[in-house]
């Protein structure tokens, strides 16, 4: 149930049902959306509340006094989100010993991959609003993704440099800036944090004005490695945060909530 809404997102809640989707589950979970064919009957479409409910149910919903809603530490997503992150640390620190003396790097997305949006997305009830969204970004902190943090300190300590790509709009980067670093992420500042600037856009991006997600992430990648990086590992949670090249191995993690082209 692909649903376009307003500003620079396409969202959907990714589990859809198998009459609507062909192509099937790929890997790190999500759907591959390859036919919009309208579905013949209401029973090939999965019901919004029993989606709904099955996300909160694989996050472990928790609700706190304020109304707000967290993922829980022991459910579901964060264990699969552990994994992910226990082979990366493995990975990582191989290459670490392995290519002593390079320029390594480590390349993170922001919403869902190090930032969690579960709250945002309960609270708007997976309708994504640019207007919404600033002002949520505006005034509160969110948590990093389960161990995130942990594992991106750890990359640094390991003598990896983190970059951070997100498509948060410029004019976040103050806000974006300071919730990672709430959260005990390394320094995002000017040089290690990457924002869309779709007003402004930099001369290394051909694309200019235009860039798709996978053109602006996989260009910016192409610029820090034309800064004498080697990108040893991608973290994000669509498939547009990992193609296009330019780094080493991509690793995806879970989102259920919503797809990005």
């Amino acid at each position: 149930m692909l649903r376009k809404t307003l500003g620079n997102r396409s969202k959907t809640l990714a589990t859809l049902a198998v009459g609507v989707v062909v192509g099937g589950a790929v890997a790190g979970g999500g759907f591959a959306v390859a036919d919009t064919k309208a579905p013949r009957s209401d029973r090939q479409i999965t019901n919004m509340t029993d989606e709904v409910n099955d996300i909160k149910a694989y996050y472990g919903d928790t609700v706190d006094a304020q109304g707000e809603h967290w993922a829980s530490p022991t459910g579901n997503y964060a264990k699969q989100v552990a994994g992910i992150e226990k082979d990366a640390k493995q990975y990582l620190q191989a290459r670490a010993h392995h290519d002593k003396g390079r320029k390594k790097a480590i390349v993170l997305d922001v919403d869902d991959t190090s930032l969690s949006t579960y709250n945002y997305e309960l609270e708007t009830t997976f309708v994504y609003n640019p207007v919404s969204n600033a002002q949520y970004i505006a005034t509160k902190t969110m948590p990093a993704v389960f161990g995130m943090n942990t594992l991106a300190t750890w990359a640094e300590q390991q003598g990896y440099t983190v970059f951070f790509v997100t498509g948060r709009p410029e004019a976040q980067r103050t806000y974006t800036a300071a919730n990672l670093a709430a959260v005990g992420f390394p320094t995002a500042d000017a040089s290690h944090l990457y924002l869309k600037n779709k007003e402004n856009p930099p001369a290394y991006l051909p694309c200019g004005k235009t860039c798709t997600t996978v053109e602006y992430k996989s260009g910016t990648r192409a610029h820090i490695e034309s800064l004498g990086y080697q990108i040893v590992a991608n973290f994000g949670d669509q498939y547009s945060d990992l193609s296009g090249g330019h780094s080493g191995k991509t690793y995806k993690i879970p989102n259920p909530m919503y797809y990005l082209p």
